[in-house]
This record gives structure tokens, sequence and C-alpha cells, in this order.
């Protein structure tokens, strides 16, 4: 469903649907706001909510010198390690799918390896397993080499279902009219299982956000090495640091579901310009009225 409200994680829910949720959220917002209130108390005994420990993030310098280059280098690991997950994934997605057992073998061996060992080995192994063997890895490349080969594994079984939920008479017909294999895979499969795979595949995206978290402890210099090292250790404020750098994950993670939202209003309706001639006809009209 793509009606007014919709979105790209779930389906608009009905009437009896909303009611169920609203009494849900009901008694949950009663449930969480009783739990603020004992955390709340509890900080204010021990003196957290003293305006001493908060008063250096009004500082424009705590941010310029401290946060945001922590952020920035967040950021900087979270999009190469997305962008190569992502060819990993459809590379290996695509493979698993292949009539030849020499490239589907091998790449299921792949993937299911590297989707069964946690993130936070996989970057010890790149770090100190390069030292080991004389290489020189940075704590930029062993994180995103951990993200990348982790989390790509998860996406290349994104693919492979995405594709595989497409009914199998698309690529018939593909076939019928003498599409090769790769035509009918570039043309026909993967542009309908985009929006299938769109919703699991913004998930893992904030998964791998979050995940950059973990460079930590390879002293990785991330945001949350910022919040809960450099800043705790400058001003002794280690509570209120992670409260801060907790809401600026939370404000990326948002803005990051926000955008899949976007693209994937973007891409259901481009798709059904395309499908429909009379709605393409007018669309095109409308873009000459707006010329004129």
């Amino acid at each position: 469903m793509t009606g007014r409200g919709a979105s790209v994680l779930y389906d608009v829910p009905g009437p009896r649907a909303r009611l169920r949720n609203n009494v849900l959220t009901l008694a949950f917002g009663v449930v969480l706001l009783l739990v603020a209130y004992f955390v709340w108390t509890k900080f204010d005994e021990k003196g957290q909510w003293d305006g001493t420990l908060w008063q250096p993030f009004l500082r424009a310098d705590t941010w310029t010198e401290l946060i945001l280059p922590g952020l920035l280098n967040t950021l900087a690991a979270a999009a190469v390690a997305a962008v190569l997950a992502l060819l990993f994934g459809a590379v290996f997605g695509i493979a698993r799918l292949s009539d030849h057992r020499w490239v589907r073998i091998p790449a299921a061996v792949i993937v299911e390896a590297f989707r069964a060992v946690p993130v936070l080995m996989l970057i010890f192994f790149a770090q100190y397993g390069g030292s080991l063997a004389g290489l020189v890895v940075t704590e930029f490349a062993a994180v995103v080499f951990g993200l990348t080969v982790y989390n790509g594994s998860v996406l290349a079984e994104i693919v492979r279902a995405g594709i595989l939920a497409v009914p199998r008479g698309q690529a018939e017909a593909g076939s019928a009219i003498g599409l090769r294999k790769n035509q009918v895979m570039r043309l026909i499969l993967l542009p309908q299982a985009v929006t299938a795979m769109m919703p699991a595949i913004v998930s893992q995206l904030v998964v791998l956000l979050k995940d950059t978290a973990l460079g930590f402890v390879v002293a990785y210099a991330d945001l949350l090495n910022a919040g809960a090292r450099v800043v705790p250790a400058n001003y002794a404020n280690l509570i209120p640091s992670v409260i801060v750098i907790a809401v600026v994950y939370i404000a990326i993670n948002l803005a990051l579901g926000y955008l899949a939202t976007w693209l994937e209003r973007r891409s259901r309706r481009s798709r059904k310009i395309a499908a429909d001639p009379a709605a393409a006809e007018a669309a095109a009209g409308g873009e000459v009225a707006l010329m004129s």
C-alpha cells in the first residue's frame, strides 16, 4: 500500500490495527514515563544533572574539536563500508543464484562464513592479523573491512531473497523474447526486486552505521570514542557525554530512515509512470505547463 502515511518499513494499518496500536502506544508510553522518572531521580541523586557537567556541550570548541571530528570519522567509515557492502552483497547475492556450481558454491561458503562471524572478531582479525602478515592496517581500514564483509554477507542474502521473490514468469518472459541471462537479471529481475529489498537494506545500513561504534575497541577515533573517552577525559562527565552522543546517533538514523522513505516513494512513482502511459503523458504535460 502506498497511500498517505505509508512507510518504507510497513503498510498503513486498518481501523482495528490503529486502535490496537493506539492502546499499546498509550500503555507503553505510561511505562516509559515511569521508567524515565525512575532514571531521572536516580541520576539526580548522583548529581548527573548538575549544570557544570552539561556546560561543555554549550561551548563551540567541544563540538568543533572533539565531537564533530568523531562524527565525521563515523560517517566516513559508514559511507565507505556501505558502498562496499552493497557491492559485495550484489555480487555475491547474484553469484549464489548462478547456474554454475563452481560459482554458486564458493559464493555460498564465503557468505555463510562471514555472516556467522561477529563483526568485532572481523575487525580484530583485519588489524592484528594484517600486522602479523607484515601489513600496515589502519584503524579505519580495519573497521571498514569488518563492516563490509559482515554486512555485505547479510545483504547478499537479502539480494538473493529479493530476486527469488520476483515471479518466475518474469524471467521466463524475458527469455522468451530473446534476452540473455544477464539482461534478464539487469533489466527485469533487479528493478522489480529493489523495492522489495529496500526495507531490509535500510535496516541493515542502520545496523552498519551503529556497528561503526565497534571501532572503539581498536581506538578508532569515531563518535563513540569522542563521547565515551575523549570528552569525559577532559570534563569528567561520562554519563552526560554518552547521552548526547546517543541523541546524535538517533538523529543520524532518523535521517537515514527519511532518506530511505523518499527513495522508496520516488522509485514507486517512477515505475508507476513507466507502467502507465496515461500517467506518463499527464506528467509530461504538467512539465510542459510549468515550463510555458
